[in-house]
């Protein structure tokens, strides 16, 4: 808890921790506006493939124009400035930087930098949780080998339900069920960026003036960065997905003691150790008053008299026996709060939450009937969705990654809901993201 400490004494020591962010959209903006105040800490370059775009980020978030008017990397080091570039892979290479962020969403270049950065001795904040679901565990181990540390980002719902875990492990609870709330129905997974706006109750119109992504935002509503964010957990904390997907039970936080625990103990989870989701509204649509649209959560069992006599004694919520009780954070503050992983990552070489397996995976889904030849387009788009399974079942079957669902072609005809496998697509093998999933494929799968 002393990582301020730490930056304020890089400070005095006139040695910040230098950093480089790749990508400079909303959440990289975000971390922007509040790395320039943090003490101890330097954005020493920003790379986007649009510089005029980084350019009015950085305008944006009240950096004032000559804090980012350095011409080169050298003249931003020596400076204390800020070199914004459109080369990302010449950032990587830069002198003097500590930590790179990769803030991109898109999981071929977030493995494509990883990889870099670990070439040249660079640890990786992965703000692109694409990257890590599609590969993680094997960037893992790859930075593992090159000394350096590779971390999710901490703001983003994965890394704070890390954290949560954590937290009960090192207390000495078990960890029930962990996981995040967010707005569910179960005909959104049929939701494209054509009908999107109509789910949010926002106009095209406002959608286009405010330069929204409609297939980002269908993302998050069709369920698959639900389930991209929970393979993020299982495989960084050891927890299990649910055979059958991810349920998105509808249950307040008042409740999560009662609900979020196995079924043999009257709760809705076929085991222990489970991710899961929960929704923040009835499936007739009300919402619910103590909804988790937002937040995170984690439910521990108390599995001893004393433990649930000290639960009793001070208050807790927990279920009918007394024994399962829950803590949850109503919110998170996205990219605001990216700096706890560069410092953690940067000051201590920890990272805030990391994959350590390869157990749950995002298989592509399929929203409607498809046809033979039918092109995919990937997360959030018209085609598929991404459904949250166990990698071993995954492995099985041969599913094919959400993350590589776009651009291929269907080689046969595909039911709606059916689960779509490499077998069933024309994919180039020699695609560098391609033949780096398939090398962790072969590498977990032992």
């Amino acid at each position: 808890m002393n990582l301020s400490r730490l930056l304020a004494a890089r400070a005095e020591a006139n040695n910040p921790l230098r950093v480089g962010v790749i990508g400079a959209g909303k959440f990289g903006s975000m971390f922007l506006s509040q790395a320039y105040r943090t003490r101890g800490m330097q954005v020493m370059a920003v790379a986007d493939l649009d510089v005029e775009r980084a350019r009015t980020a950085l305008a944006g978030v009240h950096w004032p124009a000559e804090q980012y008017a350095a011409k080169s990397f050298e003249e931003a080091r020596k400076t204390g400035g800020c070199h914004v570039t459109r080369d990302a892979m010449a950032m990587l290479a830069a002198d003097g930087l500590d930590v790179v962020v990769d803030a991109t969403g898109s999981p071929s270049a977030g493995i494509r930098h990883a990889l870099e950065a670990f070439r040249h001795g660079k640890h990786m904040v992965m703000v692109n949780v694409e990257a890590d679901v599609l590969a993680g565990p094997l960037l893992a181990r790859k930075a593992r080998e090159a000394g350096v540390v590779y971390s999710l980002a901490y703001g983003d719902q994965p890394a704070l339900i890390a954290e949560q875990v954590d937290w009960a492990r090192a207390c000495g609870l078990e960890v029930v069920a962990a996981g995040k709330g967010t707005r569910y129905q179960p005909r959104f997974h049929q939701s494209t960026p054509a009908t999107v706006w109509d789910h949010y109750g926002i106009s095209a119109a406002d959608a286009q003036s405010g330069n929204l992504n409609p297939q980002m935002f269908n993302s998050f509503l069709d369920g698959t960065k639900s389930g991209i964010e929970m393979a993020a957990v299982a495989n960084a904390c050891g927890l299990n997905p649910p055979k059958n997907g991810l349920m998105f039970p509808a249950v307040g936080f008042n409740a999560f003691a009662q609900k979020l625990i196995p079924s043999a103990d009257g709760g809705l989870l076929e085991g222990r150790g489970m991710v899961e989701v929960v929704a923040s509204e009835d499936r007739d649509g009300e919402p619910l008053s103590d909804d988790l649209r937002w937040g995170v959560y984690v439910v521990f069992d108390g599995d001893t008299d004393y433990v649930k006599e000290c639960f009793r004694q001070y208050g807790v919520i927990t279920d009918v026996g007394g024994r399962y009780a829950a803590l949850w954070r109503p919110y998170h503050l996205i990219g605001l709060e990216l700096g706890i992983s560069v410092a953690s990552v940067g000051l201590r070489n920890e990272p805030t939450g990391c994959s350590e397996a390869f157990r749950g995976d995002v298989v592509a889904c399929a929203k409607f009937d498809m046809k033979a030849g039918q092109q995919l387009d990937g997360e959030g788009g018209y085609t598929v969705w991404g459904k949250l399974m166990p990698a071993a079942d995954s492995l099985k079957m041969g599913g094919l990654p959400i993350g590589l669902a776009h651009g291929v072609r269907l080689k046969r005809n595909i039911a709606q809901g059916e689960l779509i496998g490499w077998g069933d697509v024309d994919f180039n093998a020699d695609d560098p993201t391609v033949r780096f999933r398939r090398e962790m494929e072969r590498v977990f799968a032992a």
